[in-house]
């Protein structure tokens, strides 16, 4: 875990990616896994077997929380999300002192312990700690948003990036419905094959709803992809240092 501390209300673009870059998910129980963790790692409230009470209350298959838990009390705002192959990203609004490295350690260990069980795997899942990056200013916000839930979306999507940017409204079309990026709750037409609208509930919309509206959301992504946003250059190669 790092060991870094964030200020409350301070927004963190984090990334962690498996070790040697093999897969983190190998398959749908994977990725909905990953969904439920989002939704119930954030919490002050940790049962000792998280999971075991939703398999009591029937809601393993559901992000909807047991009714014997007390009312959620986020460690984070989770602003975006998007699971791939062999890492993640997710940027997060700190809503108590420590809660970003808090949810980190507990996502991480759930993840690890659960891929290792279930694909009778040993070691480490990641290649490290996470790694996390203040985002300092509106413009960082706005192309981080865009780079989490439509380049990373694009880089899965069936028919590959290369395609999915040169028929972009396509693929994004596609992206608004991959279930495991925040794009769609944004849009507003989420409808993936195991998450609902209750996928919503994870993620946090207000700040970045209210710096585009879908139609302008969907521009500024376009422009992000085809590189015409040439003065965020710089945070272009802030970003690509994660994976350095």
């Amino acid at each position: 875990m790092r060991k870094e501390i964030f200020g409350i209300g301070s927004y963190v673009h984090v990334v962690n990616r498996g070790t040697r870059s093999l897969p983190i998910v190998r398959d749908d129980i994977d990725r909905f896994r990953f969904l439920l963790m989002l939704s119930h790692f954030n919490d002050h409230f940790a049962p000792l077997n998280w999971y075991r009470d939703l398999q009591d209350t029937d809601l393993h298959n559901s992000l909807s929380r047991p009714n014997t838990w007390p009312p959620q009390e986020r460690l984070v705002n989770i602003i975006a999300f998007c699971l791939v192959e062999n890492h993640f990203h997710l940027l997060l609004q700190e809503l108590t002192e420590g809660g970003v490295p808090r949810f980190m350690q507990r996502l991480g260990t759930g993840m690890a312990k659960r891929f290792n069980e279930r694909h009778g795997q040993k070691g480490s899942l990641f290649e490290g700690p996470y790694r996390a990056r203040l985002v300092s200013d509106d413009r960082y916000f706005r192309y981080v948003t865009a780079y989490i839930q439509v380049k990373n979306a694009f880089d899965v999507h069936p028919r590959g990036y290369v395609w999915a940017r040169d028929h972009f409204d396509e693929a994004y079309n596609w992206a608004t419905r991959y279930s495991y990026s925040s794009l769609g709750d944004y849009i507003g037409i989420f409808g993936g094959s195991q998450a609902s609208t209750e996928h919503r509930a994870i993620v946090e919309r207000e700040f970045l709803s209210s710096l585009f509206s879908p139609d302008e959301y969907r521009e500024y992504s376009r422009d992000m992809i085809l590189g015409r946003l040439s003065s965020d250059d710089e945070i272009k190669t802030h970003i690509s240092g994660f994976f350095k």
